[in-house]
């Protein structure tokens, strides 16, 4: 009977303690300046590091900022938001990548109203290595010696990128996986890259670009180096070349103006399409496409 007894209550024990360590996690944690992630990280008690509350937080779940602050580097393995608010809520590193996104298939990753910092000597900004969509919407980016976003995926994923401004790095935002199954995509919509060596470039799958300002990149401001690249309603400016497109890649172009770059399009082999609506000036050679006409 005491061995019976004994047994019952240490299920009960460890039921319990399963219990305490689901109810440990929250939809919504919050961090601050000031926090200590030792607190539970709710509005009153918050964590103070982005890695602090996200083991805090349920899948699917939000992490907000409360003030000011730099809430460190991080890995995210499921679906979350990331949500700085009207503060300035910054990720700052230093010879190291800002956010890792090793999310599951089914998983969304929404990175929101985030300062990304590398200080000169920080790898990627957001190296995303998996998930099934991942939403960046109204970040900055600066100081990175790799890519701003990267997006280096071996299967089916989204990525949209909107109202944000990257400035250096090596490459602005790039698909750089060359293999996998299904498609990679990835949208930019109001998105400034500047002062990069590439704006933007795709080794696999489509990037469309709409309403941007890809400006002052050393080499490249669009470049197709394998996949597709459909530009529209943009500025490229002052780059070193405008649009390139190599061997089995495309670019299509509307309503695209390419001003002051060494090379407005650049022959590099593969296609660029217009759709006849493009402004092209004082580029020191102007280039033209190459490819069939889009259908307007």
């Amino acid at each position: 009977m005491k061995r019976f007894l004994k047994t019952v209550l240490l299920s009960v024990v460890v039921a319990f303690g399963f219990t305490v360590t689901a109810h440990a996690q929250a939809t919504r944690t919050w961090v601050s300046g000031v926090g200590d992630d030792a607190n539970p990280c709710s509005r009153t008690a918050p964590c103070k590091t982005f890695a602090g509350a996200i083991s805090k937080t349920t899948s699917a779940g939000e992490i907000s900022v409360l003030d000011p602050g730099g809430f460190g580097a991080l890995t995210i393995t499921k679906a979350i938001t990331l949500s700085g608010g009207g503060e300035l809520a910054s990720v700052l590193v230093s010879g190291t990548n800002g956010i890792v996104v090793a999310a599951g298939q089914a998983d969304t990753v929404v990175l929101r109203n985030i300062e990304f910092t590398g200080g000169g000597s920080g790898l990627s900004g957001v190296l995303i290595q998996s998930a099934g969509k991942v939403i960046i919407d109204h970040c900055t980016f600066q100081g990175f010696t790799a890519d701003n976003v990267e997006i280096a995926v071996a299967s089916p994923t989204y990525v949209t990128v909107l109202d944000s401004v990257m400035t250096g790095g090596a490459i602005g935002v790039s698909i750089d996986s060359t293999s996998g199954p299904g498609p990679v995509v990835a949208l930019l919509k109001n998105v400034t890259i500047q002062g990069a060596g590439v704006g933007v470039q795709t080794k696999r799958g489509v990037v469309d670009i709409t309403r941007s300002t890809i400006q002052s990149n050393t080499t490249y401001g669009v470049y197709a180096s394998v996949g597709y690249i459909n530009l529209a309603d943009s500025t490229l400016a002052l780059n070193g070349t405008g649009v390139l497109a190599s061997a089995g890649a495309a670019v299509a172009m509307s309503n695209v103006s390419l001003f002051n770059n060494g090379i407005g399009i650049g022959s590099g082999g593969g296609s660029v399409q217009s759709a006849g609506n493009n402004v092209s000036a004082g580029n020191t050679t102007p280039g033209a496409p190459n490819g069939a006409a889009l259908v307007q």
